[in-house]
């Protein structure tokens, strides 16, 4: 027989789905005054700074090879370019172009929730609840 979960656990959870809708639609929002889907917007955000594209697959928590299709439209809408990186010329960095800033910045103003959900806490309150949830996560069964 399965456990129940209790009152203060269905309200968490619900309370991660509000959080997760409310991401999610002002990124959505944000993206399409752009004509971007929300993970082109969400790797030119990750690009503001020249980086590994192997990065943003991660920062995405997608496939390298579905990184590389979503840049390939950002470079050629011009908000993107790709250099060899000075010290590895096999790994490219990826870095926006100027165009590619401003859009960024347009983008952060449009998303003052997704890109700083946890402002109204302070330094404390944030290092616990990433505690918190570190715990919850290592206890996951992957079941």
């Amino acid at each position: 027989m399965a456990h129940r979960p209790d009152d203060i656990t269905r309200q968490i959870v619900a309370l991660f789905a509000a959080i997760n809708r409310r991401y999610a639609r002002e990124s959505e929002q944000a993206a399409a005054e752009h004509e971007l889907t929300p993970l082109q917007a969400k790797a030119l955000l990750a690009a503001e700074e020249p980086v590994p594209m192997r990065r943003i697959a991660e920062y995405l928590h997608a496939e390298p090879s579905n990184v590389t299709t979503i840049i390939d439209r950002l470079e050629g809408r011009g908000l993107v370019e790709r250099h060899p990186a000075p010290d590895d010329r096999r790994v490219k960095l990826v870095a926006a172009t100027e165009t590619g800033l401003r859009v960024a910045a347009d983008l952060r103003t449009r998303m003052p929730f997704a890109t700083q959900p946890l402002h109204a806490l302070d330094d404390r309150q944030r290092e616990t609840l990433r505690d918190l949830l570190q715990l919850v996560a290592g206890s996951a069964s992957p079941n």
